[in-house]
């Protein structure tokens, strides 16, 4: 470079939090990389002690692939490992996005704890960690975000996935109905802020724990005759989060394709 020449200044960019970036498969990674592609800067979570409990495993690498993406789209990133089952793990993740990057504009929460089991066969402590995970953690994470948001009236978003499966998947089901709600309050509870809050539904999605048998059952149900993609999802999130989605505020939005 000349030593006339100068560098012109870094366009500052709003910083998105997402939570459940454990893989680069997941839907919390496509979240991740669409924001940045739209400009965001990102914060976002992952916890992979919650993965080698399933059936997919940890996936090696993928912490730094995905932060790799990020930045390739121009984006500063934050990565913060988090059981977000531990009530102090919210004010940690939000100190950890604010020392590295600044204030959280958008909150986009795509954190679960997902385990199979009906009515009977579920254990007490199963359904209190589904709880701890996917309702306790969002409240958590949505009363410090409150408490935090400095970003202009109408700037502020809040975004949460939530699912109405609840056969064979009863402390999944209901503790998202619970995330339902919580995250809705917000959209009114928050309003002074000019902060929107909305819930999607993506409906089912592969993202490596479906079996050929419920592939194959969940495609015939979608008119369109496909699985949703992560991807799906993300463009959806990037509309809210963007200025043409501010009137969006208070819904439970269904982005399943029109699966039965």
């Amino acid at each position: 470079m000349d030593e006339n020449e100068t560098t012109a200044p870094r366009t500052p960019r709003p910083l998105a939090l997402v939570t459940g970036v454990g893989r680069t498969v997941g839907i919390g990674a496509g979240v991740a990389r669409q924001l940045a592609s739209s400009g965001w800067d990102i914060a976002f979570t992952y916890w992979h002690p919650y993965d080698q409990r399933m059936s997919w495993g940890v996936e090696s690498g993928a912490t730094d692939a995905i932060d790799r993406a990020l930045t390739a789209c121009g984006a500063r990133t934050a990565a913060v490992e988090a059981d977000l089952a531990d009530p102090e793990a919210a004010a940690r993740v939000f100190d950890a996005a604010e020392r590295d990057l600044g204030p959280v504009t958008a909150l986009v929460m795509c954190h679960c704890e997902s385990v199979d089991s009906g009515l009977l066969d579920t254990t007490v402590e199963s359904f209190d960690r589904h709880f701890a995970v996917n309702a306790r953690a969002t409240w958590l994470l949505i009363r410090e975000y409150g408490r935090r948001f400095s970003g202009a009236h109408g700037t502020g978003r809040i975004i949460s996935l939530t699912s109405d499966h609840t056969v064979g998947n009863l402390p999944y089901g209901a503790s998202k109905g619970a995330l339902d709600r919580i995250t809705l309050a917000a959209a009114h509870e928050l309003a002074h802020l000019g902060v929107t809050a909305n819930v999607i539904n993506p409906g089912p999605i592969d993202t490596g724990w479906m079996s050929e048998e419920l592939r194959e059952a969940c495609t015939a149900e979608t008119p369109l005759g496909r699985l949703g993609t992560p991807q799906d999802t993300a463009h959806l999130v990037d509309f809210l989060c963007s200025p043409r989605g501010q009137w969006m505020n208070g819904q439970l939005l269904r982005s399943n394709g029109g699966s039965a």
